[in-house]
């Protein structure tokens, strides 16, 4: 093979590849504009779960004695504290991923950030599986006792 012929094969290997990097960036956008879509339309239809759910809380409570009231703002009280614990440690992390990143919120840090977010999306979603069967039960055994009652 001649130098000029291998030369030419090199440059034209190269437009190929920065072509296809040009595409797999544009693809790489594209999802990550999905990705975005999709997180806004979940925080969206979970603001709307958690009215729901506050409703029926204040009617449940409306119909509650004291000492349900009383145990359910422990329960409350410890969750929110648990909730405040998660959330610093999130927040030394972020600060701890930055220094790693040299203070900038470049590449590294805004693909930590991207894990940290899919990974609390994951807790959140733990929890409000968690909470859909808390409701079922609670449905369940608000039907028995009205059967009875």
């Amino acid at each position: 093979m001649k130098l000029s012929d291998m030369l030419s094969s090199m440059a034209e290997n190269a437009r190929l590849f920065e072509e296809r990097s040009a595409d797999w960036k544009s693809q790489m956008t594209g999802r990550n504009d999905e990705m975005m879509a999709e997180i806004r339309k979940w925080q969206a239809g979970a603001v709307e779960r958690q009215d729901d759910l506050s409703r029926q809380l204040r009617g449940y409570m409306d119909e509650a004695g004291e000492t349900l009231k009383t145990q359910w703002q422990q329960m409350q009280t410890t969750w929110e504290a648990q909730f405040a614990q998660l959330k610093k440690q999130g927040d030394e992390m972020r600060e701890a991923a930055l220094k790693t990143a040299g203070g900038k919120e470049g590449k590294g840090f805004a693909e930590w950030a991207e894990a940290y977010a899919a990974q609390m999306t994951s807790f959140a979603q733990k929890m409000q599986a968690e909470a859909a069967g808390a409701i079922a039960t609670a449905t369940e055994a608000r039907a028995k006792s009205t059967r009875k009652g």
